[in-house]
């Protein structure tokens, strides 16, 4: 198993308001564990266990070779603009992170989720999962491989996925999200798409969204 991530690591604020689940939740790049963190109690899941993983602090070569935390070095936007060798070892990472929690919740008790570059991993590693997932939260985000979608696993090929995304976000365009959304439109997944008047970020309204969309894939009771 690879080494666990450092993470902030949320208890549930009543356990026994419900069954136990579990989100892992990964930042943006630049940002750290603790990002969405104070959303935590708005969300109003108090029997679920939060998982904020810490990204690898890494030069980043759009911004400049800046060292910051990032989950992989983006080289430019768009396909092939990703490092894969570092996709690969977030993906292991996250792996490790996913079968930690495996070991407390069965795997439909689960969401993974990811703001960003966060929800880029989120997206390519939730969709590959061996185990069926209870969801998969995608915010201003996108498909990182949309030429390798035959890698995804037939046990999350129903798993129902929210996307988020702000309609004059200028650093990852909204089209790149639909593109993400459209790719799992099918007859037997639930898939959302939400769309907010904002930019590059999060709005009180998307929270309210999230936390409605998190109580129906991990209600009190299986």
């Amino acid at each position: 198993m690879s080494e666990l991530l450092p993470c902030v690591e949320v208890e549930p604020s009543d356990a026994r308001s419900g069954e136990p689940a579990a989100i892992v939740w990964l930042h943006g790049l630049g940002a750290t564990g603790h990002d969405f963190e104070p959303i935590v109690p708005a969300l109003d899941l108090p029997w679920v266990r939060f998982v904020f993983p810490h990204a690898p602090q890494r030069p980043v070569t759009i911004n400049g070779g800046m060292v910051m935390p990032s989950w992989y070095d983006i080289t430019s936007i768009g396909p092939g603009g990703t490092n894969e060798a570092h996709v690969v070892e977030t993906t292991s990472s996250v792996e490790a992170l996913l079968a930690r929690e495996r070991e407390r919740v069965p795997a439909q008790r689960i969401v993974l989720a990811g703001f960003s570059q966060g929800g880029a991993i989120a997206f390519h590693v939730g969709l590959r999962h061996a185990e069926g997932l209870a969801g998969l939260m995608v915010l201003s985000s996108y498909e990182m491989y949309p030429d390798r979608r035959k890698e995804r696993s037939v046990a999350n090929a129903a798993t129902p996925v929210l996307f988020g995304h702000g309609l004059y976000d200028p650093l990852v365009q909204v089209d790149r999200g639909r593109a993400a959304y459209e790719s799992v439109v099918a007859p037997e997944r639930d898939v959302r798409w939400l769309e907010y008047p904002m930019g590059h970020e999060v709005c009180p309204q998307q929270i309210d969204d999230v936390g409605g969309w998190l109580r129906e894939r991990l209600p009190p009771k299986l």
